[in-house]
């Protein structure tokens, strides 16, 4: 989820050194691959618990230790099967993040790597958007992540999780009255975090009021991108 605080100037400009080339899609590989790959949404049956049972497993999800080798490995080989895994693609951004490497030991590419694989091999999946989006802005690269952000809320536009950090990606950016849309989308479908409206409601850009939503519509609690608590900023 996003933060207002990214992480230090220096981590986000040695990873900002390495952008250009890690747009390049044959810096970061061809997509086939000796099992899938396959559509995280929509996996084959088996496969992905296969994965999963020896690549992501609790340990690995939360960046503590391998299963069969590196932390980087084993997310690599999630990866290359399962492009768009969303969970370990955020996995992947919070290790890097929090030991100050743009590469993982064991892992193929560099961290950005397996965002445009993610992407590139699934266009049209928002959460994959919404996750590129979160890992770059949490770079400090508000600039860069803006439009990745709203490429998922295109593709996803009623989902909580996405409308929360876009709304926090545009009150950061003071561009109020499209915070204050999507707080109101995110807490129409029941987002937990009341961050982004105190946000709001202190900057005196809206009451907190939301309108329900009509009789019938859908009611979304999908979800997000594996990660559950407030942006510390937002608290």
């Amino acid at each position: 989820m996003l933060t207002p605080k990214p992480i230090s100037r220096l981590l986000a400009a040695a990873l900002l050194l390495c952008a250009g080339a890690a747009f390049a899609k044959p810096y970061c590989g061809d997509l086939t691959n000796g099992f899938g790959p396959y559509d995280y949404r929509e996996p084959p049956p088996d496969a992905l618990h296969l994965v999963e049972s020896a690549h992501y497993t609790e340990e690995v999800a939360a960046g503590v230790r391998g299963n069969t080798g590196t932390v980087g490995g084993d997310l690599d080989y999630t990866l290359r099967a399962f492009p768009n895994h969303v969970k370990a693609l955020t996995t992947m951004a919070t290790v890097a993040m929090r030991t100050k490497v743009t590469q993982l030991v064991g892992a193929k590419y560099p961290v950005e790597c397996y965002f445009e694989r993610a992407v590139r091999f699934k266009p049209d999946d928002g959460m994959a958007w919404a996750a590129y989006g979160q890992y770059v802005y949490k770079l400090g690269q508000e600039e860069r992540a803006m439009p990745l952000l709203k490429k998922a809320a295109e593709l996803v536009p009623d989902n909580p999780s996405v409308n929360y950090n876009l709304g926090i990606a545009y009150f950061r950016a003071k561009r109020y009255d499209l915070a204050v849309q999507h707080a109101k989308k995110a807490y129409q479908h029941n987002f937990p975090f009341d961050g982004l409206r105190n946000m709001l409601v202190n900057a005196g850009k809206w009451d907190g009021k939301v309108e329900p939503l009509p009789t019938g519509a859908d009611n979304l609690d999908e979800e997000g991108t594996a990660e559950t608590k407030e942006p510390a900023a937002a608290q």
